[in-house]
């Protein structure tokens, strides 16, 4: 049995146990595979670190195989992006329950080398979701990509996340967590050091930021 098959039978006896209803769009014809299996291999290809759909498509597991057609899969998973977020949240609950402590953080996701930047098409079909250059201080370097928000729990399991363009600072990814979570200690770095934002979050959420003090 492969990794694939594994990773897919175990996540989805995961959502028939947090979900009983199998699809989810109002179709008039229910596809073969319903819309619960199909978040599933998504969700097991996301685990295993699978990116391209010709790659998955080569190993599906075998009660996957003959159900889906290739084009049709990638349109399906974007039209359940909806339900696909909602049951991350639902796993990342039945996984480790509600905590009174997360940590936030970003990290550089570099598309390109500097010297490339300029030449570079990728996602320049909108200026509002084009990349750009910023600056990494944790690692001293400009870069040209984007820039991964996240919050986890202690034991490192991700609670929310999302992308912005490079230039963006990290402190305005607080505006996302302040209606996700509250009454609970949040821990960043230097970079979400400001007191007007400790006074906001607290005030709206009950959320206690702890960052460190600058040397000044």
């Amino acid at each position: 049995m492969s990794n694939l098959q594994t990773v897919y039978n175990k996540i989805l006896l995961l959502l028939h146990s947090l979900e009983p209803i199998d699809n989810f769009l109002n179709q008039i014809r229910l596809p073969k595979l319903t819309d619960k299996e199909l978040l599933a291999l998504s969700l097991a290809a996301e685990c295993l670190g699978i990116d391209s759909e010709h790659f998955l498509f080569k190993q599906l597991p075998p009660d996957v195989v003959g159900r889906i057609e290739r084009f049709v899969y990638n349109r399906r998973v974007r039209r359940l992006s909806f339900k696909l977020e909602e049951l991350r949240q639902r796993i990342v609950q039945e996984i480790c329950p509600e905590s009174d402590l997360y940590i936030v953080d970003s990290i550089p996701l570099e598309i390109c080398r500097l010297s490339r930047a300029n030449r570079s098409k990728v996602c320049q079909e909108y200026v509002e979701s084009a990349p750009n250059f910023g600056y990494c201080a944790a690692q001293d370097m400009r870069y040209f990509g984007y820039k991964l928000h996240a919050v986890c729990t202690p034991n490192g399991i991700l609670k929310m996340f999302d992308i912005s363009k490079a230039s963006l600072h990290d402190i305005h990814y607080l505006n996302d967590i302040k209606g996700e979570l509250e009454n609970c200690i949040l821990v960043g770095d230097k970079g979400y050091l400001s007191r007007q934002w400790q006074y906001d979050l607290f005030e709206h959420s009950l959320i206690n930021l702890k960052t460190p003090m600058r040397k000044n």
